[in-house]
């Protein structure tokens, strides 16, 4: 399993692709699978962990072309050898040069093709490795039309961790996500406001120009919130603690694994149709969705009084990690089945 080196695996805050991979990587590990995780330092794993990089390249200046390189350079290594019997890369495209050399074969995890400009300029990687890889996407809304794919496969969450909880339809309401314009932050506390609720505001700062224009005005300590970074219990109190979480985008979300968490905590989401949102979020069972943000405000009142037992229920059978991972499995089989390079 080679994670991406940006974040640590499993995230101390923000990292979604290493999230989605630690969590991946675990739930094989309890169904007995034999997996080697490779990752930036700093991780932890049940199952044997395999570091080259330092640390991860956002916690501290690391020359990133390097690490990568020989990250995957180990990874690839070890796979010539015949140490696996399948090579699962979940850090995007610069894997794809090793598959049509390794003696195994390579699942690809799609994390998202980025904004039209970034997925017009990676598409012809994309493309040139289609029949060596077995590429994933992540929700039916994320593929491009001009690639092949093995699978589709919605990330999963470990349901222990995300616990459901009940704090009343008066409760807060929550942001949690990017403070970028893509995420809607602004949109999120003009719902709020025109809802007469407050909102509870947590994530990283990644766009500090648009956070100072649009959010810092608002931030007054009660009304509107904002709590940074949070991870682990704390990330679950935060999201089960809201009436509803407000996921207003500005773009095509190829997923939302914030979205998905909240639901299994029993928080029904209000969400922009747009990208995966529609492919998530159930209208009316786990959620309400909303053509513009304008008809959040509305949306808010319906969400509130969805009944949140039913709504963590529906989420556990959807994107627990073990449903995930049985996924996962079965095309795993599938591709070491259909591999004309005999094992063993």
């Amino acid at each position: 399993m080679i994670a991406p080196i940006a974040w640590r695996c499993p995230p101390a805050a923000y990292g979604p692709w290493e999230s989605a991979t630690s969590t991946l990587t675990e739930a094989l590990v309890t169904r007995g699978h034999d997996v080697t995780l490779f990752a930036a330092s700093g991780s932890r794993t049940a199952g044997r962990l395999h570091v080259t990089a330092p640390h991860p390249y956002e916690e501290a200046p690391l020359d990133v072309k390097v690490w990568e390189a020989m990250h995957l350079g180990a990874a690839a290594r070890l796979a010539a050898e015949g140490v696996f019997d399948v090579v699962h890369a979940q850090c995007d495209f610069p894997a794809l040069p090793f598959a049509p050399i390794l003696p195994v074969p390579m699942v690809v995890t799609l994390h998202g093709l980025g904004p039209p400009e970034v997925r017009e300029a990676t598409l012809p990687i994309w493309r040139a490795y289609a029949d060596a890889a077995h590429y994933v996407a992540i929700s039916d809304a994320d593929r491009d039309p001009s690639l092949r794919y093995a699978a589709t496969i919605h990330h999963g969450i470990d349901p222990s961790r995300w616990p459901p909880a009940d704090p009343g339809p008066d409760a807060p309401l929550a942001f949690f996500a990017r403070s970028h314009p893509e995420k809607g932050p602004g949109a999120a506390i003009a719902a709020a406001r025109a809802a007469g609720r407050p909102l509870r505001m947590a994530g990283i700062v990644a766009d500090p120009d648009h956070h100072r224009a649009a959010v810092e005005p608002w931030i007054d300590g009660d009304r509107v919130q904002w709590l940074g970074p949070l991870a682990g219990a704390a990330r679950a109190r935060f999201l089960g603690g809201a009436s509803a979480l407000l996921h207003l985008i500005a773009f095509d979300e190829p997923f939302g694994l914030s979205v998905a968490e909240a639901m299994m905590c029993g928080t029904p989401v209000v969400a922009t149709r747009r990208g995966s949102m529609p492919e998530i979020v159930e209208d009316g069972v786990t959620g309400v969705l909303v053509d513009h943000p304008d008809e959040a405000p509305a949306a808010i009142a319906r969400a509130v009084r969805i009944d949140r037992r039913r709504c963590a229920a529906r989420a556990r059978e959807r994107f627990s990690a073990a449903t995930m991972a049985a996924r996962y499995e079965a095309l795993y089989a599938s591709v070491v089945a259909a591999s004309p390079v005999p094992r063993g």
